[in-house]
């Protein structure tokens, strides 16, 4: 059917405008944290995330609509960090309709799904680049004008974070929040860096017990990045540095028994969706900490933590496990270093920055419960 004069009319107006809208757009080319240069439209109107959890950064970006922009995102937020997801979900009841996508890694990232949501960008982790590549997906997206573009808040979060976050902000047109937070989390890790370097303390020893009581086996823990950064940056001695060689790696019972750590920190988050009833220590906004305690009291009997220095002591923790993957890491070195240096730091409050954070920057309320002790009451 041909169209008649007033819809003909109406369809050039959409075709000027959608023209007009393009020519707004300006070609910009950043260096990703793959070291890649990478050109696209910006501001990106139309963002797909690769994982959900990078809602994080664009929280602190856009805190008034961090969604307004997602057009699909990887399902990993609602299972992986269950108690913030349902905090976004009520702030922003549409993140329920946005599409989700597998993950690269697995294999199960739907490359047809993707074009058919006409995204400008595809932010990616940059831990699973090798996987992206092994299986085409870039190459697949490249040839339908879908850039991908890789940041990192896992792999080595002290090197890539603040990159990251710029390249967020160029990309989404937030240079002057990327740079407001920027300022804000570099100050805040500098009470902790400063007091360290001025006083040089004594580092008491300690072992990450990555997400401890998840499985049966133990022990996962982090290598010489990560949270094993977070400990050097503390004051503290990783243990596993020098036997773990990467990021993330493994310890057995023996080698943490003999290397007797004076402090136990086992990350813990609500995994009911992976583990239900699992032994994990459920740490996170608005936790039930006596339960949280007794979980935390019940991985004190596990055959590696047999005599060991901080079993006896009680400086046995948990923390929040997502710090390992967000911009928030150095509230987790705040707490790291009330715990191994409380003479050094008798008057900074993590709680009271994790609060600070929130109100100056995220669209969600702080509740405590990110991290508890076996001395705590």
């Amino acid at each position: 059917m041909l169209s008649s004069p007033p819809v003909k009319i109406l369809l050039g107006t959409l075709i000027s405008f959608a023209c007009c809208a393009t020519a707004v757009a300006d070609d910009i080319t950043i260096t990703d944290v793959a070291g890649r240069q990478v050109t696209l439209d910006a501001p990106a109107e139309r963002v797909i995330l690769g994982e959900g959890r990078q809602i994080y950064l664009l929280g602190l970006l856009e805190p008034e609509d961090p969604f307004a922009h997602v057009v699909g995102w990887r399902e990993d937020f609602s299972q992986a960090d269950p108690d913030n997801y349902a905090r976004y979900a009520e702030r922003f009841p549409e993140i329920e309709d946005i599409p989700t996508f597998g993950g690269f890694k697995d294999g199960t990232f739907d490359v047809e799904q993707a074009a058919a949501l006409n995204p400008d960008v595809v932010l990616m982790n940059i831990e699973a680049k090798a996987a992206t590549e092994d299986a085409a997906y870039d190459d697949k997206l490249a040839q339908l004008g879908i850039p991908i573009v890789y940041v990192d808040f896992r792999e080595d979060p002290l090197e890539h974070t603040i990159p990251s976050m710029r390249i967020i902000g160029q990309i989404m047109d937030d240079e002057e929040a990327a740079e407001a937070f920027i300022e804000f989390a570099e100050t805040e890790l500098a009470r902790v860096t400063d007091v360290i370097a001025g006083a040089n303390p004594e580092r008491p020893s300690v072992f990450i017990d990555r997400a401890g009581g998840y499985s049966d086996e133990c022990c996962m823990s982090f290598g010489p990045a990560n949270f094993g950064d977070y400990v050097t940056l503390a004051g503290g001695s990783n243990i596993a540095e020098g036997i773990i060689p990467n990021s993330f790696g493994n310890l057995n019972p023996e080698q943490i028994i003999a290397a007797n750590p004076d402090h136990v920190v086992v990350t813990g988050g609500n995994w009911d969706a992976y583990v239900p009833g699992g032994d994990w220590v459920g740490v996170g906004p608005g936790s039930d900490m006596q339960q949280a305690h007794a979980k935390l009291e019940a991985l004190t009997e596990r055959t590696a933590m047999t005599g060991i220095k901080a079993v006896e002591s009680g400086n046995f923790h948990a923390i929040w496990h997502q710090f390992y993957n967000s911009p928030y890491y150095f509230v987790a070195v705040q707490q790291l270093a009330k715990w191994l240096h409380p003479e050094l730091f008798e008057d900074l409050d993590p709680n009271a920055t994790m609060e600070e954070l929130h109100e100056r920057f995220l669209p969600i309320d702080y509740e405590p419960g990110y991290w508890i002790s076996l001395h705590d009451d």
